[in-house]
């Protein structure tokens, strides 16, 4: 979807719980009101919700690194990064945090525009019903994407599914429960896997195929097994009419010279190179990698060895995933002669960012939120739920595994197949693993985590990747940001341990 960062994504003026805009003329924010005249509008209003991913306060780092901060797969890299990352990662942080500050109005910037999205197509007059659903079923994908991060994160929530003509109405907000956040997030997924369009011009856009995989992912989140099998099933099913398939060769996921149009990817962020269009370059890769033309910055997130030596050394994956040398001063140098954290860094989104700035900002990266691997994923651990290691659910993560064996056109010999006779639980095991090791770094990990409620085994004991010895469980959400209790008073009270 890169054409819609070249200057016509539109500015979303709804901007929930900002002091600022509760002092504007209300008459000034987006509404459907005078401004939806044709469909052609409601899609532009749906094109500025994604451009919003974009913007460098959510998907283009401060969203996707504080998801990744919190996962047992990163420590901080270079000591000199500011301390709200910091915080994040070492679970410290408080309600004033300046990541959750950041990100938390522009979710529901994303939120306002599907909602305008949403009324304005209502509202036409003299459109076909079935182009009407199919806008109204982008946007409300667009904004169960959206709700489906906060919940996670945060728990009980605001749930705003109305175009706000009145910034001054929000003031008395009260939190809706998670539960009924989740049957509202469910809802729209379930009309936008009906009525959205079967394919789109571009894999940064919902579709059925798209609502599908992510009812399966909040169905795998809330443990309804059947459900998550059966709509990672549905999209198995229907991989060829939805244009899904296996990515031969797993670099070229990361490739972004080669990122748009693949197959495997079924929705993603995504970024013109050197572009900037309303804060919205990426700037996520060099977070991640090592920065410079001549490698000489250093990421802030980098893997501890423990996360290196847990891939398989002969497991492409790990050739893919990580920079195990650089050139320093026109030497091809070891990571052990790094000269500040001596461990390898993160390669996916920094080895081809394509068009990009020396340090990797403004890349050309497309960030797949999902991609078709994580669908055969899910439909192998709910199946397994379900029924055991059956021979069909066993071939799932085996699916994963044979693609991973292809080295650019080189056989190598594992990841071997998953060996028959496994227990159900044994088999659970192997399929969180293989997650952890497929989908690296690409900001799942930490989802897993919360949802399998296994903080204390990832971050105690001699097996911990990175161990925190001071994780408690209420760490599993994030505080309210604090200026959001001060501007409502009514969404009180903060979550519980803040």
């Amino acid at each position: 979807m890169k054409k819609f960062k070249l200057g016509t994504i539109i500015l979303i003026l709804f901007s929930m719980f900002s002091c600022a805009d509760l002092e504007e003329d209300p008459k000034s924010s987006l509404s459907p009101d005078g401004f939806v005249k044709s469909p052609k509008d409601v899609e532009t209003i749906i094109f500025g919700a994604y451009g919003r991913m974009t913007n460098g306060s959510y998907w283009g780092r401060k969203l996707s690194t504080t998801i990744m901060l919190r996962s047992d797969m990163v420590d901080i890299g270079n000591p000199s990064t500011p301390s709200r990352r910091v915080q994040v990662n070492d679970f410290t942080l408080d309600a004033s945090n300046g990541m959750i500050s950041k990100f938390w109005p522009i979710s529901y910037e994303i939120i306002g525009a599907a909602n305008t999205a949403i009324a304005g197509a209502e509202s036409l007059e003299n459109i076909d019903e079935d182009r009407r659903n199919e806008l109204i079923g982008e946007a409300k994908f667009v904004r169960a994407f959206s709700y489906f991060i906060l919940v996670r994160m945060f728990g009980d929530i605001p749930y705003v599914d109305k175009a706000i003509s009145d910034p001054l109405s929000l003031v008395d907000l009260t939190k809706t429960p998670a539960s009924e956040v989740y049957e509202n997030i469910i809802a729209d997924l379930e009309f936008a896997k009906e009525f959205a369009p079967m394919t789109l011009n571009a894999r940064s856009r919902g579709t059925r195929g798209s609502a599908a995989t992510m009812l399966a992912d909040v169905y795998l989140t809330l443990e309804n097994w059947s459900e998550a099998y059966n709509n990672a099933k549905w999209v198995i099913d229907n991989a060829e009419s939805l244009g899904y398939s296996l990515e031969t060769n797993y670099q070229n996921l990361f490739d972004a010279t080669k990122q748009d149009g693949l197959e495997e990817t079924i929705f993603s962020i995504d970024f013109k190179g050197l572009v900037r269009a309303t804060d919205g370059d990426d700037l996520f890769g060099p977070m991640t990698g090592i920065r410079g033309t001549d490698m000489q910055g250093w990421g802030v997130m980098v893997p501890s060895m423990e996360v290196f030596e847990s891939f398989e050394d002969q497991d492409y994956r790990r050739d893919v995933a990580f920079f195990t040398e650089a050139t320093i001063d026109g030497v091809m140098t070891s990571y052990q002669d790094f000269p500040l954290e001596k461990r390898p860094h993160i390669a996916k989104f920094r080895r081809f960012p394509g068009e990009a700035q020396s340090s990797g900002r403004q890349s050309d990266n497309n960030y797949a939120i999902y991609r078709y691997a994580e669908v055969i994923l899910i439909a192998a651990e709910a199946g397994n739920k379900m029924t055991g290691p059956t021979a069909e659910i066993e071939g799932y993560v085996n699916q994963i595994r044979e693609r991973a064996r292809n080295a650019d056109g080189t056989a190598r010999a594992v990841p071997a197949d998953v060996a028959s006779g496994l227990s159900q639980d044994q088999f659970h095991e192997i399929v969180i693993d293989e997650r952890r090791i497929e989908l690296a770094f690409e900001s799942k990990r930490w989802f897993d985590i919360q949802r399998l409620r296994i903080g204390n085994q990832v971050f105690f004991g001699v097996n911990s990747l990175e161990p925190h010895d001071n994780f408690v469980d209420f760490h599993y959400l994030f505080p309210i940001p604090q200026f959001a209790l001060d501007v409502s008073p009514s969404l009180k009270p903060q979550n519980p341990g803040y």
